[in-house]
């Protein structure tokens, strides 16, 4: 699981796109998750922001489609 994050999947996630599980928990330090799992658009962009270009440092061939495609299928509750 991710450290700021005890609901993320970090193996599902990091499997998925392409990087390593400590690479996906490093880039995902900086990103504050929303407690009710109901960020707004701005909360979303501003962790986007932050995630996408240091997995992409990882990663380069990771879209931001495919990062949106491997956050929905690896949420606990389902997509968002």
């Amino acid at each position: 699981m991710a450290d700021n994050d005890p609901n993320r999947d970090v193996a599902c996630v990091s499997r998925q796109i392409g990087v390593s599980d400590e690479e996906f928990r490093t880039c995902f330090l900086p990103v504050m998750p929303d407690a009710d799992h109901r960020p707004d658009g701005e909360t979303q962009r501003a962790n986007k922001a932050k995630l996408l270009p240091c997995l992409q440092k990882a990663n380069p061939d990771l879209t931001n489609d495919a990062l949106d495609a491997a956050m929905d299928a690896c949420r606990p509750e389902g997509p968002n």
